[in-house]
């Protein structure tokens, strides 16, 4: 069971107060009766005193029996106990029993005492009466000579009876000032756990989304600073969840209006988020399903496991439903889940397979006529001259080129279908050197030198012969806009790749025209 921190500062404080008045009130009472019985004690020793001087002249005429006859007088008079000891133990006078029947008192602590000491004091349980006493003892002297030992005695129970008054006295102011603090202590309690509770509810309400929970307290105390400080802190919160609001909402219209399809996963593998998007594409609603349950695409779990190790994945092709995606995936580090982003891309796909077709069909198409047309102008030439034979070389030239681009094309387009198929392990420097022997001939007639530079090893996978067809491309075109000086080729290796630099003295390309140099490709 729960308890208020009320009900635990006041039962401690209650606990507190009471222990501490018990201890007050048995310290000062004890101290009160010892105090008493020290003063009854000198009272007795002052009464003995003066007795034993009394009584002096009886004592030394051995009249025994007029001496029990005094004590019991005495002692009647003065309502005390009277025993008159010899040296020896044997009681010779008693107010309260006769001595013959009382046995032996050498060996009483006050009547050693009173013999060694002159003065001898003790509280005992007594033998004789059956009761707790107090007995003062003092020596009856003539001259150097002890004569006797003269004890004085009271009852513990007249003096408990005499403190007793003095007891409720105690008491009662003891029970008022336990009332009178705990009294205090309610107030006081209730007045530090009134504003704790407060701040408790308060914070109860902060917990479960109530922002506009607030602390309504006047005070200049720690506790009202406790309170202050909670509002600015719950105001803080509140602009900040307002932000948070805005700002989470922006986010999830972004998300809404994206055309790509967007979910979001945890570690688990769980759909936590995802988009309009996404939900129309996978048919059903995927919210708290596994991905695995509603993105069923080939290699999609190893993206994921390949995305999970390097932190991000992009650019990944993968077919679901009929349709072709273009993927990326995100790595989150603080809750270890991924986003993941499907671009459809089916469409440009399938245009960009009519594309190739068509140029495939085309090129195929304008073969046949471009040989027919190199045929006949080669022939003609044979039997024309002058002018006409020039005209025909220009028609050949031209012809000759249309020749090349659709073999450009039809070598792009089979790259785009099958890519390299043929992998193997090649050396640059050799296919480098290859190529310069066919364009050795050339360069001489235009009087230009050809160079190959390496630095190292140059060797790596790919296809020979494409290879070998993008040297032979770049030193065609180098030779071709270069009319004097060098051409030179340098290899270098870079890491894992090697760097393949043509260098000419040619005319070079206009710097306006750099950034087009592909577009044809």
């Amino acid at each position: 069971m729960r308890q208020s921190i009320f009900f635990k500062i006041f039962s401690g404080f209650c606990l507190t107060v009471v222990l501490l008045f018990l201890l007050i009130f048995s310290l000062s009472y004890q101290t009160i009766r010892r105090h008493y019985v020290d003063t009854l004690s000198l009272h007795l020793e002052r009464l003995g005193r003066v007795l034993s001087v009394d009584l002096l002249p009886i004592v030394e005429k051995g009249d025994f029996q007029r001496l029990d006859s005094l004590v019991k007088r005495f002692g009647k008079e003065i309502g005390t106990r009277i025993t008159i000891i010899a040296p020896d133990g044997r009681v010779l006078a008693d107010s309260e029993r006769e001595p013959r029947q009382m046995e032996n008192h050498k060996n009483r602590p006050e009547i050693r005492q009173a013999i060694e000491k002159g003065i001898g004091r003790s509280l005992r349980f007594s033998t004789t009466m059956g009761e707790k006493m107090l007995y003062v003892a003092v020596p009856v002297m003539s001259g150097q000579r002890t004569l006797g030992v003269l004890r004085v005695s009271l009852f513990i129970r007249d003096i408990d009876e005499l403190l007793s008054e003095l007891k409720i006295k105690i008491l009662g102011i003891v029970l008022f000032m336990t009332l009178l603090s705990l009294l205090v202590t309610y107030f006081l309690t209730r007045n530090l756990s009134y504003p704790l509770r407060k701040l408790a509810i308060s914070s109860k309400r902060l917990s479960v989304g109530d922002f506009s929970a607030r602390v309504d307290l006047d005070r200049d105390d720690e506790i009202g600073q406790l309170a202050r400080t909670f509002n600015e802190m719950a105001e803080r919160l509140e602009d900040l969840f307002e932000d948070l609001k805005l700002k989470q909402e922006e986010v999830n219209s972004i998300i809404s209006s994206l055309e790509e399809a967007l979910l979001v996963i945890d570690k688990e593998g769980k759909i936590t988020l995802f988009n309009e998007s996404f939900r129309k594409l996978s048919q059903i609603d995927p919210q708290g399903r596994f991905w695995w349950e509603v993105l069923r695409a080939p290699h999609i779990g190893r993206l994921i496991e390949e995305a999970k190790k390097k932190g991000r994945l992009s650019s990944q092709e993968i077919e679901w439903g009929g349709r072709v995606f273009l993927c990326s995936f995100v790595l989150l580090p603080s809750n270890e889940g991924m986003i993941i982003v499907l671009h459809d891309i089916t469409e440009f796909r399938r245009l960009e397979k009519i594309k190739r077709d068509f140029v495939v069909n085309v090129s195929h198409e304008l073969r046949t006529p471009l040989t027919a047309i190199k045929g006949y102008v080669e022939t003609m030439r044979e039997e024309v001259c002058g002018q006409t034979s020039e005209y025909l070389e220009v028609i050949q030239r031209h012809t000759d080129r249309l020749i090349n681009i659709v073999n450009d094309l039809l070598s792009l387009s089979e790259l785009e279908e099958k890519g390299l198929n043929q992998i193997e392990e090649v050396d640059l420097k050799d296919i480098a050197n290859g190529v310069l022997k066919m364009f050795r001939q050339r360069a001489k007639e235009k009087g230009l030198r050809l160079e190959v530079l390496c630095d190292g090893k140059a060797i790596v996978r790919g296809d020979r012969f494409k290879l070998e067809q993008v040297f032979v491309n770049l030193i065609d075109n180098a030779i071709k806009y270069t009319e004097e000086g060098k051409i030179v080729i340098s290899l270098s290796r870079l890491d894992r790749e090697v760097v393949v630099k043509v260098k000419d003295t040619g005319v070079g390309i206009p710097r306006e025209h750099l950034d087009r140099i592909f577009e044809r490709f």
